[in-house]
């Protein structure tokens, strides 16, 4: 009886035990095949620990993560409509700086419709040298002009470029003596002769191109203008004129600039049709020829009066 009760219970262990291994085995089958599934779906995931495989594979959080990003993507796509309403309001934006750099708004306006009014003969006669460059070619290439004849024309031309020239002349020189004017109110403090040179020298440089041929005296001057206004544009930055001027300088600069490179291209059309102007070579040797011609002829009514004087004797 003792032998069989003892046999009884080691068939009940050794069944006990079976069945816990098998369920071990199933257990670990079952968490190994986790991070084998996990892997093979997603194989850039780190390793990780058997207990935590299982819990690797979250569709919710995945499909959140999806469900942003393409969120993100059509806010971050424009309609055209949008991009146009973007670009016009660059547009804007850019043309409101110029406006606000160009801006005279704080020019005196006595000064400002003056100063205006001032480059009016520049543009009157650029114009009108561009013009009758026209003329001229359409007398040389059909035998008449529009309004005026060849001859009409180019004589009028000849007219305007000493009107053009001289008038040069007198704007430069009274922008040269604005210095003098500033110095002598003190404007910004006492510069003394650092100050009375640019008065000087505007006129100085101007007044000699009336006796240059007319191309050379309109490239003289629109140097003198560009130099003068750098002065003044200075002047400005540096409080030794009103902080205005030198942007009212360079909207009057920029406009007679353009008069002359205007007049200067409707010379040039008309270079080899019109006749050539007197140098100021030719200019010097027919007053050395009149001078020599007046010494012969004074020689001459000298010797005469001689010849008379002895004849009476």
């Amino acid at each position: 009886m003792l032998y069989r009760n003892v046999a009884v219970r080691s068939a009940f262990r050794a069944l006990s035990s079976s069945n816990a291994s098998v369920a071990r085995s199933a257990l670990t089958n079952n968490v190994l095949k986790a991070p084998l599934m996990s892997s093979a779906r997603y194989p850039a995931r780190p390793a990780t620990s058997p207990s935590f495989a299982v819990t690797g594979y979250k569709p919710v959080t995945t499909a959140l993560i999806r469900h942003a990003s393409t969120t993100s993507a059509g806010k971050d796509e424009k309609q055209p409509g949008e991009e146009d309403l973007d670009m016009m309001a660059g547009i804007k934006s850019d043309a409101k700086v110029i406006k606000d750099t160009f801006s005279l708004e704080h020019v005196p306006k006595e000064a400002l419709y003056l100063g205006m009014a001032g480059v009016v003969p520049y543009l009157a006669t650029s114009l009108e040298t561009v013009y009758l460059a026209w003329e001229i070619n359409r007398a040389s290439t059909l035998g008449d002009g529009l309004i005026f004849s060849g001859q009409s024309a180019e004589l009028m031309l000849h007219l305007l470029e000493s009107v053009q020239v001289g008038y040069g002349a007198v704007i430069l020189s009274f922008l040269g003596a604005i210095h003098w004017g500033l110095e002598w109110a003190g404007y910004g403090g006492k510069y003394g002769y650092r100050r009375y040179a640019a008065g000087v020298l505007a006129p100085a440089v101007a007044w000699p191109t009336l006796l240059l041929p007319v191309e050379y005296a309109l490239i003289s001057q629109f140097c003198a203008f560009t130099i003068l206004y750098y002065n003044d544009a200075r002047a400005a930055a540096s409080g030794r004129a009103p902080h205005w001027y030198g942007m009212y300088r360079f909207v009057l600069t920029f406009v007679v600039g353009a008069s002359i490179v205007a007049s200067l291209i409707g010379r040039e059309q008309i270079a080899n049709t019109i006749s050539t102007e007197h140098t100021i070579n030719d200019k010097i040797n027919a007053l050395l020829f009149l001078q020599k011609k007046e010494k012969e002829e004074a020689d001459a009514r000298r010797r005469a009066e001689l010849g008379q004087e002895e004849e009476s004797e």
